[in-house]
């Protein structure tokens, strides 16, 4: 079963209940710019948003920081006063923590392994734990490109050459993974991280290739590392409350809307390839590692796979799916 016959299968989302609530209007918080071109959170969101209103529901979209930061659309989620958020994929695991291999390095070889992870029960799973705590994941956006190190200072080319930098960090976690590259990192709040790179508090992050671009970094980030690190991802929730006043018949049609939007999402993903070339249009140089300084990398960063909280086996069980 493909992941998208999956997701259409599956009774997930957000919109109305019956009568009076379908003249409701659905919220879709956004987290980032309202461009189809260039972001993948907002082709997701934005699909689905559409297949809603073509089914009968009412649609508004806030941009980004209008509800709140990410706590803040979390909680307005939980208690369902927010209908729909695409939210960082770190915060929703920690409700629902066998998704926490995707927040790390060096897991997945592709996209197509992730969402064939995801169908073989891992998403069934999360929602089983998100759910108690108010949430209900719909699905899955991409950032664009693998994961690479965008720094101020210097080109890299190997992991010794990360030595002096002061990385921005999500959270812990992602110091670890600095430390055991043998550089060092402070965690820094998204909004402030312009005002960091330029002040030198921070002198790089680990994003997506468009990152810069999409938030208007290109002005001071000067080096980019294609590692391959991992894929970025936004999770896109529904508030619990909300879909449990759904009837069958809106549930089914939050499903198909969800089951669209992620092939909207994988099809912008696959157009990723001219993301390099952005980068350098935009005066930053670009360095491709070699397999040697890729697998360097990677033999550094398995360590924090026992070092980040998620169930027993919960490694085991994703590296199983992806090879299946």
């Amino acid at each position: 079963m493909t992941f998208f016959k999956y997701l259409a299968g599956m009774t997930c989302a957000l919109v109305l209940s019956t009568g009076a609530a379908q003249a409701q209007t659905v919220k879709i918080a956004l987290d980032s710019a309202a461009d189809m071109e260039n972001s993948g959170p907002y082709v997701w969101v934005h699909t689905f948003g559409q297949y809603l209103q073509e089914h009968g529901f009412e649609v508004e979209e806030f941009e980004r920081g209008a509800l709140g930061g990410e706590a803040e659309r979390l909680d307005q989620v939980q208690q369902g006063l927010l209908e729909i958020s695409s939210s960082d994929t770190k915060g929703v695991a920690a409700l629902a923590p066998v998704l926490t291999p995707m927040t790390l390095p060096f897991v997945f070889p592709g996209i197509e392994a992730m969402d064939r992870a995801l169908a073989s029960g891992i998403l069934d799973d999360a929602n089983a734990a998100a759910t108690v705590e108010g949430v209900r994941i719909l699905g899955f956006s991409t950032l664009g490109g693998p994961v690479g190190i965008f720094n101020t200072q210097r080109t890299i080319n190997s992991a010794a050459d990360m030595a002096g930098l002061r990385m921005r960090a999500l959270d812990e976690a992602q110091i670890a993974i600095y430390g055991l590259w043998g550089t060092t990192g402070t965690i820094v709040a998204w909004d402030e991280v312009p005002n960091a790179l330029q002040t030198g508090i921070a002198d790089g992050y680990v994003n997506p290739p468009l990152v810069p671009i999409l938030f208007g970094h290109t002005g001071f980030i000067r080096y980019f590392t294609d590692a391959r690190i991992s894929i970025g991802t936004r999770t896109v929730i529904a508030s619990e409350d909300w879909y449990q006043s759904l009837s069958n018949e809106q549930r089914q049609i939050v499903g198909e809307a969800a089951a669209a939007a992620t092939a909207a999402s994988r099809a912008w993903h696959a157009t990723r390839s001219a993301e390099l070339q952005m980068l350098r249009d935009n005066g930053i140089e670009v360095t491709e590692l070699s397999e040697e300084a890729w697998n360097e990398f990677r033999t550094l960063s398995m360590p924090v796979y026992s070092m980040v909280p998620m169930p027993e086996g919960t490694m085991d069980r994703w590296f199983a799916a992806i090879a299946e």
